[in-house]
């Protein structure tokens, strides 16, 4: 796919990351937005874990990657690589998690229920305008994703 060279790295990486992990554009892009890390960038939680880098992975859900040679590290580069992980994440909670789709990508952030509702609100504001950003500048379709019934 080809994207404009002065669009920011969160756009350009997102776009691709949600082209090749089969997540709607608007909703990685919403993502990255609430998110809004950056490279090398270390927050410290309460419970003494971290979100690391630009889409701001928890270091106690990277701890479960690492047997595939994923590091916070790698995560806080910069470039696409967290976009990357983040859409494959996000497909992951889409195909597997149970409820709606927001709820499902929601869970990218937490699966205790106060703490997904305030979220996936937030995330529905922000997406719907990405999507309506998208649409004014990209030939979009609309993809049906069809889910197993749990």
């Amino acid at each position: 796919m080809e994207l404009p060279t002065d669009l920011p790295e969160r756009v350009v990486c997102s776009i691709q990351a949600a082209v090749k992990y089969e997540v709607p554009a608007n909703i990685l892009l919403a993502v990255a937005e609430k998110e809004g890390g950056k490279p090398g960038q270390w927050v410290r939680n309460a419970n003494d874990t971290y979100d690391v880098g630009p889409m701001q992975f928890n270091t106690a859900y990277l701890s479960g990657l690492a047997k595939y040679g994923i590091t916070p590290e790698h995560v806080a580069q910069p470039g696409c690589y967290s976009y990357a992980l983040a859409a494959w994440r996000i497909h992951m909670h889409i195909r597997n998690d149970r409820g709606d789709l927001w709820t499902k990508v929601a869970n990218y952030h937490s699966y205790t229920p106060h703490l997904n509702a305030a979220y996936r609100t937030d995330l529905m504001r922000r997406a719907s305008r990405w999507e309506k950003w998208l649409a004014s500048r990209f030939a979009t379709r609309e993809v049906i994703f069809e889910m197993d019934k749990r």
